[in-house]
């Protein structure tokens, strides 16, 4: 029949657009990598590192695309999200080496802050655009608990918080796994505001403890008081899903 297209052909034209997308943000990873590897006199570990988290989240993503269906574009709110990945990479680059990048902590924190401001970008441009989907919201979700943990790891590698900072980040992998373990917890949460702006705010923190600005005690301060909110959020979600396992109520 003309003009009839089989599900198919949809996720082939998908994975070429987005292959594409995904070929572009690792060029671009690469290349900003190397770049700041010169500037701020990187080992050249910084730069595989940082090609070696990109490709694994590509490859994520690439796997996830059939959740995106029926849309064979990759989308404008997804380009911002990649935009996002390939400065997660980055970060993720320094993890192991941060030493390196010390003296460059306006530097880090106004690359992660042009991140933070994407972060409210992209599910806008999709609402705009009418391309929201599944994939572009799990894209978003598990790019901030990444972004986090890495931002977190830099946070108690640079020395400004101990290493229960890792929680700030480790906490959503932990709630990822019970669930795995305990089907109560694997239920669908409504979307939140609360859990939105506190995601945010735990961001917004660790990237205040990559600014000069912040030294000890002031950065552990800042660091402790976010991941309270972030542990006070996630108990919130995990008393409503065992208060509401076999019926929908309202959601705070």
């Amino acid at each position: 029949m003309a003009g009839f297209v089989k599900p198919h052909d949809g996720l082939a034209a998908l994975r070429i657009d987005s292959g594409l997308h995904l070929g572009l943000g690792l060029a671009l990873a690469a290349l900003t990598a190397w770049m700041g590897g010169k500037l701020l006199d990187l080992p050249a570990l910084y730069l595989g590192q940082t090609i070696a988290v990109f490709a694994a989240m590509a490859v994520m993503i690439f796997l996830a695309l059939p959740q995106h269906l029926p849309r064979r574009r990759f989308g404008a709110a997804n380009r911002v999200t990649l935009m996002r990945a390939v400065i997660a990479a980055l970060f993720a680059g320094l993890v192991g080496q941060a030493g390196g990048a010390a003296e460059a902590g306006w530097l880090l924190a106004s690359l992660a802050g042009l991140a933070l401001a994407l972060d409210g970008l992209d599910g806008w441009a999709a609402r705009r655009s009418g391309m929201a989907s599944r994939f572009g919201a799990r894209f978003d979700m598990e790019l901030d608990a990444f972004f986090i943990l890495v931002l977190a790891a830099l946070v108690f590698e640079l020395g400004k918080a101990g290493a229960w900072v890792l929680l700030s980040g480790m906490i959503r992998y932990g709630f990822v796994g019970a669930a795995a373990l305990w089907p109560a917890l694997s239920r669908p949460l409504p979307a939140s505001r609360r859990r939105q702006s506190i995601c945010a705010l735990q961001t917004g923190a660790l990237v205040f403890c990559l600014t000069p600005l912040a030294e000890p005690p002031l950065s552990a301060l800042a660091a402790a008081a976010a991941l309270g909110l972030l542990a006070w959020s996630f108990a919130l979600d995990l008393d409503w899903l065992l208060r509401n396992r076999e019926r929908e109520a309202s959601y705070p």
